[in-house]
This record gives structure tokens, C-alpha cells and sequence, in this order.
């Protein structure tokens, strides 16, 4: 059963958590290598909603990333993510000519590293509870830009190396049905706000499939608005916040292959991209 859950990777551009309630065991892993596609023409900007991305009209983001867990023991996870993207517009060959701007950035984006620690597990009968805690570094890896005035809005990442501290409760009955819920802080780097993140998942991981549904959110501490009061061009030093709902599947295939699959969108935020995404990615379970 577990082995389904473990593909719960943390596909960066669907917003969910990089760690999952499910331990892998000692000895035990698997690696997870994705592709993940998301497209907005709208932007939660304060004080609503503009119809159309600023110069760029839309922006679409394509990423593959290489996902890697492996139990270290019983009771202690290492994860491992980092992904190559792709960000365009579609501004007018004029706007572009005149600006002096492109419609593409793309790059290795940051590799992020965690360790899960399940600190305790409460069985009630064929259920459990279980208790954990993660640490994790995210840090950039590839040489991308952040400092191009508007033309960071097609920017692949905020260039900021980030601490994460979590905890999290995962509760699982004998029939394979599951619930998660995990929150923490986000301390970061050179002017990118801190931020309060959350997620609430709730599933099903059985002996020939794996499905969830999760909503996921970031509460940005301080910053500043795009285009208000404060804002010097610099896009790191915005104020994130965002609410995304999403659902993921999973099926064995054989020899410890899997496929998965899903989508999720932003239903609310604050200075990010009104966009909805839809991934697939080929598991790999030992």
C-alpha cells in the first residue's frame, strides 16, 4: 500500500508540500521524473483581478523535474527535487522590439533537499496516527535572473535560497483511505518575503491505485504589491499568497513502474498568476 503513496512528489509549479505523510522505510525509495505544463491570462493583483498579463498578454510554464525519497531509516526521509523550466509570453514582436524584452526564460530553476523525521505513531486498531516533522533547503542551482524590471514576469523563479520547517499529522485507516494536514514557515533570502505555508489532503492509497484532492496555500509575511505603493521593478520582493486546489492519481504498472497524473489551479492569491496546471510523470518504486 505504501509504495502507491509515494510518488507524492512535490511537482514545484502544482504547489504542493515537497514531503508526503507516507515514510518509505528503511532501505526503500523511489524516483519520480515529470513533466508539468500550467497557462494564465489573468493575474490576482491588489486591489482585484487584471484580465491580461502586463506586456506579455499570457504566460505559459513548463517544467520536467527529477524527484528522488529514500529511507534512511525506520523513521528518517531524505527528498530530493530539482527542475528545469521553461517560461514564455506571447508579447507582440512590436512590445518586444520596443522594450527590448524576450519572450522566453528558461533554466535549471533550485534543488531542494528534506529530511522527514516521524517523531511518533499512534495505532488505533487497524488506524494510525502519525507525527512528524521536516527541515528542508531550497536553494538556486541554475544562473537565471531576477533584476530585469517587468521583464521578470516571465522570470523561472525568485532566486532566494529558502529554509522550510514543517509538521505535520497523517492520519490512515486499514482501507487505505488518508488524511494530511501539515503547516510551517518559510524563512528566505535577499528580500523575498517569509511566508506561512499550509496543506490539507485528503485520499485513498490502496493495492492498485492511489488518489488524492488537496488544497494548498501561501500567506506572504511582508512585501510589497506589483505596481503599488513601494514597488521598484524588483519581483522577489513582492508579496506572494495564494490558495490552490488540486488531485492527483496514481497506478502501478509492473516491476515497480508507475504512472501519475493530475491537475490544480489558483483560486485565490495576491501578485501571482490566475494559472491552472496539469501534470504526468513515470514512478519508479524500490
Amino acid at each position: 500500500m505504501l509504495c502507491l503513496a509515494l510518488f507524492a512528489a512535490p511537482f514545484m509549479l502544482a504547489a504542493q508540500s515537497p514531503v508526503s505523510g507516507f515514510m518509505q522505510g528503511k532501505g526503500r525509495g523511489s524516483v519520480v521524473v515529470s513533466y508539468s505544463t500550467e497557462k494564465y491570462d489573468e493575474v490576482f493583483l491588489v486591489p482585484e483581478t487584471i484580465e491580461s498579463v502586463p506586456i506579455f498578454n499570457e504566460v505559459q510554464t513548463t517544467s520536467f523535474s527529477l524527484y528522488g525519497t529514500y529511507g534512511l531509516t525506520d523513521k528518517l526521509d531524505i527528498v530530493l527535487n530539482a527542475p528545469y523550466i521553461r517560461s514564455k509570453g506571447a508579447a507582440t514582436d512590436a512590445t518586444l522590439t520596443d522594450l527590448g524584452y524576450e519572450n522566453e526564460r528558461k533554466g535549471l530553476q533550485d534543488i531542494g533537499l528534506h529530511l522527514k523525521y516521524s517523531a511518533v505513531n499512534i495505532d488505533f486498531g487497524g488506524s494510525s496516527l502519525r507525527l512528524l516533522g521536516t527541515l528542508g533547503v531550497q536553494t538556486p542551482i541554475g544562473d537565471y535572473k531576477v533584476d530585469e524590471g517587468l521583464q521578470s514576469i516571465v522570470a523561472i523563479g525568485n532566486r532566494a535560497t529558502k529554509v522550510n520547517a514543517l509538521a505535520a499529522a497523517h492520519f490512515q485507516t486499514e482501507s487505505g483511505l488518508f488524511a494530511t494536514a501539515q503547516g510551517g514557515y518559510s524563512f528566505r533570502g535577499d528580500d523575498v518575503p517569509n511566508a506561512v505555508l499550509s496543506e490539507f489532503k485528503v485520499g485513498y492509497a490502496g493495492s492498485s491505485f492511489y488518489v488524492d484532492g488537496y488544497v494548498a496555500g501561501q500567506l506572504s509575511t511582508d512585501g510589497v504589491d506589483i505596481l503599488q505603493d513601494g514597488f521598484v521593478g524588483i519581483f522577489p520582493a513582492t508579496r506572494v499568497s495564494y490558495t490552490r486546489v488540486g488531485a492527483s492519481v496514481f497506478v502501478p504498472v509492473a516491476g515497480g513502474f508507475g504512472v501519475a497524473g493530475g491537475a490544480s489551479a489558483y483560486v485565490a492569491g495576491r501578485n501571482i498568476g490566475k494559472a491552472t496546471n496539469f501534470y504526468g510523470a513515470l514512478v519508479y518504486s524500490f
